[in-house]
C-alpha cells in the first residue's frame, strides 16, 4: 500500500485561522468525496478563553480545493465547553452522519454525539444521540470510522481522567458495531511508546484500508507541554479472518512535522482518489502560531 504521508511543500491553504494568533486554529478536517463532489467538516478554535473550539463547519467543493460552507453546528447547541474534531461520512445506505466531539463543561471529559440527515446541508438540524459516552474514568473524542468486512470499525482518542494532570495522555482504541451506533470495545489499538516522539500519546487520524491491510496516520506527542501541536506518523494493522482489525504496530521512521516551530502536523484525513493517488487534508502551525487547514495530492 502506498503512504499517503503530506509533503507540506506544495500545499494550498483551504481554510484560514479565525485569528492571526498562538491557539487560533482551522483545522481538524474529516473529508468525503460522494458522487463527484467534496465534502470536508473541520472544526474552527480561537484560544483558551477566548472561545477554544466553537463551532464545526461543513463545506463542499467541486475540485477538493475551493470549499464554500453549507451547514454548521456550534458548541452552544450541545451545552459544550468545546468541539474538537467531527467525523463526516456517508453510511451504506447513502444518508450522512457526522461524529461530533463535545467537551463537558467545566471537566476534563469528553463525549461523541452522533447527527444524522438525508444531506451534510440537514444535519444541523437533527436531534443528537450521544453514541460513545465516556465515563468518569475517561473521556472518548475524534473518532476515525470505517465500514468495511459488513460492520462499522471506529478508532477514538480515549483520555484517562484520574488527574487533571495527566488528562492530555491518549490512546487509540478499537470498536466495532452493526450500526455506527451502539459500539463493542475491543481494547487498545495503538499505544505511546516509552522514550518515543509518541511516549505521552496517540490518535489516530485515518485509516485507510487495502485488502486484508491497513494503514493508520495517526498524531503523537512526546511530552505535556505539546499538547496541541502533535506530528504524525505511521501504524501498519491488518484485518483478521474474524472481521477484526488487529492492534496496531507503529511505524519506526521518523513523524512528519510542520516546518514552522513548534511543529504541528496532525489530523491527517485521507481520501482515496477514483483516479488513483489520494488527496489529504491536514491541519498544520504556520509561522505565526496559528493553526491552517492545508491540502495537497499525494
Amino acid at each position: 500500500m502506498s503512504e499517503p504521508v503530506p509533503a507540506w511543500e506544495g500545499a494550498t491553504v483551504v481554510v484560514e485561522p479565525p485569528e492571526v494568533t498562538t491557539g487560533s486554529w482551522a483545522g481538524a478536517p474529516s473529508a468525503v468525496l460522494a458522487d463527484g463532489v467534496y465534502y470536508l467538516a473541520y472544526r474552527l478554535r480561537l484560544p483558551i478563553g477566548a472561545g477554544r473550539g466553537y463551532v464545526n463547519v461543513i463545506a463542499k467543493s467541486a475540485d477538493g480545493v475551493t470549499f464554500e460552507p453549507v451547514a454548521e453546528v456550534r458548541r452552544e447547541e450541545f451545552d459544550s465547553d468545546s468541539l474538537e474534531r467531527p467525523a463526516l461520512l456517508r453510511a451504506p445506505d447513502g444518508r450522512w452522519r457526522l461524529y461530533v466531539s463535545v467537551a463537558t463543561p467545566e471537566t476534563k471529559h469528553w463525549r461523541v454525539v452522533l447527527l444524522e440527515a438525508d444531506t451534510p446541508e440537514k444535519l444541523p438540524l437533527a436531534a443528537p444521540r450521544t453514541v460513545l459516552p465516556g465515563d468518569e474514568t475517561v473521556g472518548v473524542k475524534d473518532p476515525v470510522i470505517v465500514h468495511a468486512a459488513g460492520r462499522w470499525h471506529l478508532w477514538a482518542s480515549v483520555h484517562p481522567l484520574e488527574s487533571d494532570e495527566h488528562a492530555d495522555r491518549m490512546t487509540t482504541e478499537y470498536a466495532t458495531s452493526p450500526d455506527g451506533v451502539e459500539w463493542t470495545w475491543h481494547g487498545t489499538a495503538l499505544a505511546g511508546r516509552p522514550g518515543e516522539w509518541d511516549a505521552r500519546g496517540v490518535r489516530f487520524s485515518s485509516v485507510v484500508v487495502d485488502g486484508d491491510s491497513a494503514l493508520a496516520l495517526y498524531d503523537g506527542r512526546a511530552t505535556a507541554e505539546e499538547n496541541w501541536e502533535e506530528v504524525t506518523g505511521l501504524a501498519h494493522g491488518r484485518l483478521g479472518d474474524d472481521g477484526l482489525f488487529s492492534p496496531f504496530v507503529a511505524d519506526p521512521r521518523p513523524p512528519k512535522r510542520s516546518p514552522f516551530a513548534p511543529g504541528g502536523l496532525r489530523y491527517v484525513s485521507v481520501l482515496t482518489l477514483p483516479e488513483g493517488g489520494y488527496r489529504v487534508y491536514y491541519e498544520g502551525t504556520r509561522a505565526d502560531g496559528a493553526h491552517e487547514l492545508r491540502t495537497e495530492l499525494v
